[in-house]
């Protein structure tokens, strides 16, 4: 058998648009794509976009979320005679456990080997590995800091400001930031307790914590072959609560010389790591120019599409070629680096109501189209937006011949893009596209709370437009509430109304 022919089906143990990403690609490359059906969202769009649907087994005790729940997602996949599992982002995609479950049972697990996701996934082994591959690192512990002594002593070595970290941390989760002495206890007890509950695991270690960064992170592929390339950065400093919003690529703090240092530190740790699948290496950039080893995630990336379209690369399908045991089918050389790409995640959160998640049913949608613009979404009109799950239910993605374009363009992208029925984040991406200091590309990680006189952007004449809209509704409540053509109108007046 040849190992092109290994996968022939692929179950999606996720949701929402990265299941619907998958299952493109999985299409396009001749695989069967197979989603897999909740009690919690029954009707869900992403079920109508693959070629099977499988129904969760089920359960004795229902205390495990879905796509959390190891036994059953690998039970499905052997029931159902399925080659391979794709964990998308979040859930289980840097679990090692599962890795190795679908190793033993005989499935194809897209993904890096279980040591891999162990390794990179325990913040103390990944510093150690960078540190062989020569990776600059902010100072700290050398392990992880199991009593209060032992982290009065480190701070007394390295100084404040630092910050206490959970070893099996991310998303901000087990993270406390100290800045004087007196703070060192509660931070401690407080950072651990959060660890444990977060990531069954209290262990933390200390580093050297750095002021107002840039968030700078590399995408890197390697095959099972020894090849090892990166394809570019991307500029994530746009967050809250260590929480990305929106995303960028490349980054505009760097110029070729800085960007090649970054990109062969990448490309550095993966070889030391050993890696294999898709991966980004994550760094802190200060304000002299100076980069630092984070951490790096072992998976497809929510901001993946800012990739593709600078590269003409499909992440997914190197992914899934790799776990094939494929080659890399293009070289460092022949990655080219083509305009700027600009990901907005739509989120349906109350941006005024300090970005509170938003539930409802989308009740009309409209999309924005033309040259340069992508839409991953996971609703359609009637899709019922549910407090169980993450409140990302689109991601508008933008490209351009540069940055000044790019950012045009998305602006124009989010006036066309229109939800009814929720609340969403499209406000605050327009604040931010209109914010002098991101346009400048002078912004760090305090970007909002710092340089953001409001996270809301109101339109020139927004109300008026919103008493039009009403009244064109109005007459049809008993009708299908859809994309009308009739409403192309007033779409095209609310731009005119913006662009005066």
């Amino acid at each position: 058998m040849k190992n092109k022919d290994k996968i022939k089906s692929i179950l999606i143990a996720n949701r929402g648009e990265i299941a619907i990403r998958i299952a493109q690609t999985a299409r396009k490359m001749g695989i069967t794509p197979v989603g897999i059906r909740t009690v919690k969202e029954p009707n869900a769009y992403y079920l109508t976009q693959v070629d099977k649907v499988v129904d969760f087994p089920d359960r004795e005790k229902n205390d495990v979320p879905e796509f959390l729940d190891i036994e059953s997602l690998v039970l499905l996949a052997k029931r159902n005679k399925i080659d391979a599992i794709h964990p998308g982002y979040g859930y289980l995609s840097e679990n090692a456990q599962f890795a190795i479950r679908c190793t033993e049972e005989g499935i194809i697990f897209i993904g890096p080997s279980p040591r891999i996701i162990q390794n990179m996934g325990d913040k103390v082994i990944a510093k150690e590995i960078a540190a062989k591959g020569k990776v600059p690192m902010l100072g700290g512990s050398n392990g992880s800091v199991d009593t209060l002594d032992e982290a009065i002593q480190i701070s007394k070595e390295i100084g404040f400001p630092l910050i206490i970290k959970a070893v099996a941390g991310g998303g901000g989760r087990g993270m406390r930031i100290v800045r004087k002495q007196s703070e060192i206890k509660q931070m401690y007890h407080s950072a651990s307790t959060e660890a444990l509950s977060a990531f069954n695991n209290p262990s933390v270690f200390i580093e050297k914590y750095l002021e107002n960064p840039k968030h700078i992170e590399v995408q890197i592929v390697a095959d099972t072959h020894g090849n090892v390339i990166h394809l570019w950065e991307r500029e994530c400093s746009v967050q809250r609560k260590h929480q990305k919003l929106l995303e960028e690529a490349p980054s505009p703090a760097l110029d070729d010389k800085l960007r090649k240092k970054i990109t062969d530190a990448a490309v550095s740790l993966a070889r030391e790591a050993g890696y294999v699948s898709l991966g980004t290496v994550e760094f802190l950039l200060d304000k002299h120019g100076d980069f630092f080893f984070m951490e790096m995630n072992t998976r497809v990336q929510v901001e993946h599409p800012v990739t593709e379209m600078i590269t003409g690369l499909d992440l997914i399908e190197l992914q899934i070629r790799i776990a094939n045991g494929e080659k890399l089918p293009i070289t460092q050389e022949e990655v080219k680096l083509n305009g700027w790409a600009i990901e907005c995640r739509i989120n349906a959160e109350d941006v005024q109501s300090n970005f509170s998640p938003c539930t409802g049913m989308i009740k009309a949608l409209r999309l924005p189209e033309g040259e340069g613009i992508r839409v991953d979404k996971g609703v359609v009109v009637g899709s019922e937006v549910t407090p169980f799950f993450d409140s990302m239910i689109a991601k508008l993605i933008v490209h351009a011949e540069d940055r000044n374009a790019v950012i045009k363009r998305t602006l124009e992208a989010l006036n066309d893009f229109q939800i009814k029925g929720i609340k969403t984040t499209i406000p605050f991406d327009k604040a931010v596209l209109h914010n002098e200091i991101f346009c400048n590309g002078n912004f760090d990680t305090s970007f909002i709370e710092k340089d953001m006189e409001s996270t809301v952007h109101v339109e020139k004449d927004e109300e008026i437009f919103a008493a039009l809209f009403a009244v064109s509704q109005y007459g049809k409540q008993n009708k299908p509430i859809t994309e009308q053509k009739e409403d192309i109108d007033l779409w095209a007046l609310r731009n005119r109304i913006n662009n005066m």
